[in-house]
């Protein structure tokens, strides 16, 4: 007999005739009744070769053998409890782990100190791993080597959950006075005579905008991509470009660059943000913390400007 063809049960029926010393008493503690457990203990004898309880008087007595496995039976049990049942149970103050996140930058920026805070005053042994975009589509999540992305794409691949976590409406970014700062009104064909500079990991020119304004009969010229906001922020504060990004990502970023927001003259579908991650780390109990404290940390800048969230 293989290891594979042995029942499993039988490991728990022998831990049970050891610990109890009695057929009577291990059928009691594992709910079945005696003549189930005594083909048990024949069953155990057969594979083993060895008596493992004898009777003596009115009491069965352990065989050497049986004191000698005693102990190693248990601790065998309990490891195929441990792989076959897992505890669910999750103590933060001894948990060491490294989470590896791909974030979009301007929310690394945005939300990654609250999470980092919120990480290290429940679970100081956690460590967080903020790693940058690539320009092409990459597979790390489907092999973990990245264990949440949080960006505006939602993901096709069947195998990577996605969770619509917030979403914010776009505004315009320009320099402190800024032409369009002086004009009452930013319409539709001052925005679009202006020179613009958009945001993409992957170099694109145009974007959902220009699709817009087409509708409009007005089309924009894009003199520049930049790989990042941050990139992009630091082409405006010298310049007349202009970019159109969403709100709360930008709003923080803007402050600290002294650069002015304008309404956005256009109906545009609000940015969303995604949270996507292996099906692997669906039940996860470190993950699925980690998961939690993530959407609240991407969810809050916007709840605290009063948009609606989902």
């Amino acid at each position: 007999m293989t290891l594979m063809q042995l029942d499993l049960n039988l490991l728990a029926a022998l831990d049970a005739l050891l610990e109890e010393g009695s057929v009577a008493a291990a059928a009691e503690r594992l709910h079945v009744t005696a003549p189930a457990m005594s083909r048990s203990l024949g069953r155990i004898r057969r594979t083993t070769g060895d008596q493992i309880l004898v009777r003596t008087g009115r009491t069965m007595t352990a065989t050497p053998y049986a004191v000698a496995v005693r102990e190693q039976v248990h601790q065998l049990l309990q490891q195929v409890h441990s792989v076959l049942a897992p505890s669910r149970e999750l103590d933060l103050g001894t948990l060491e782990r490294t989470f590896t996140l791909r974030w979009h930058d301007s929310l690394v920026a945005l939300s990654g100190p609250a999470l980092l805070a919120a990480v290290r005053e429940q679970a100081p042994g956690v460590r967080l791993r903020f790693t940058a975009e690539s320009s092409i589509d990459t597979p790390e999540l489907r092999r973990g080597q990245v264990d949440l992305e949080a960006n505006a794409n939602h993901p096709t691949a069947p195998d990577i959950r996605a969770e619509r976590v917030t979403e914010t409406h776009h505004v315009i970014v320009v320099r402190r006075g800024h032409p369009l700062t002086r004009v009452k009104t930013v319409t539709t064909a001052r925005y679009a005579m202006a020179e613009h500079i958009t945001v993409s990991r992957r170099g694109n020119l145009g974007n959902a905008l220009d699709d817009a304004l087409a509708q409009l009969g007005l089309t924009r010229r894009v003199v520049a991509t930049a790989p990042t906001e941050a990139a992009a922020f630091e082409f405006v504060r010298s310049s007349d470009l202009i970019i159109t990004a969403p709100e709360s990502t930008t709003r923080s970023a803007a402050a600290d660059l002294d650069l002015t927001l304008l309404p956005l003259p256009l109906e545009l579908p609000p940015a969303p943000v995604y949270l996507s991650w292996h099906q692997r780390y669906d039940t996860d109990p470190a993950h699925v913390w980690l998961r939690d404290l993530a959407r609240t940390a991407l969810a809050g800048p916007t709840r605290k400007r009063g948009h609606a969230t989902r």
